[in-house]
């Protein structure tokens, strides 16, 4: 290859290994942005994921699998709610009013599902992104 250029030993450095706490999306401090990119970071391992809690039931872990950021900015809300259109996702509202839409996830003990079939699974129930239990930390 042409364009292909010899390494220079003196300039590598060496990453520390990948914590599996890193993968929480910190939805509450963080943009959609920098959600959807740790996403597609840790999409092969180990997965991101975030905490939902469906009225006062206790908070679950949610595995995030596909994602998109909108354009549009929102009030900073703790609800998740499927978007007003067929084929809409998740709208999970960052911090800063980013809105990162989750269109495949898996609850945990369940198998991938889209965002349709989530909220049809909610039965009337609100889902909110919720902080980790204490305790509950990767």
């Amino acid at each position: 290859m042409e364009t292909a250029a010899t390494q220079d030993e003196e300039l590598v450095k060496e990453a520390a290994m990948i914590n599996a706490a890193e993968a929480e999306l910190k939805v509450w401090e963080e943009s959609a942005l920098t959600c959807h990119n740790r996403m597609r970071g840790f999409s092969m391992w180990p997965g991101t994921f975030f905490y939902a809690q469906l009225d006062d039931e206790e908070p679950m872990k949610v595995k995030v699998v596909e994602t998109r950021v909108l354009e549009e900015k929102m009030e900073p809300t703790n609800v998740i709610d499927i978007g007003p259109k067929k084929g809409d996702g998740l709208r999970l509202i960052c911090g800063d009013g980013s809105v990162l839409e989750i269109m495949k996830l898996q609850p945990i003990t369940r198998n991938v599902m889209d965002a349709k079939s989530f909220v049809n699974g909610l039965r009337g129930r609100t889902a909110r992104w919720v902080k980790p239990p204490e305790g509950d930390k990767p």
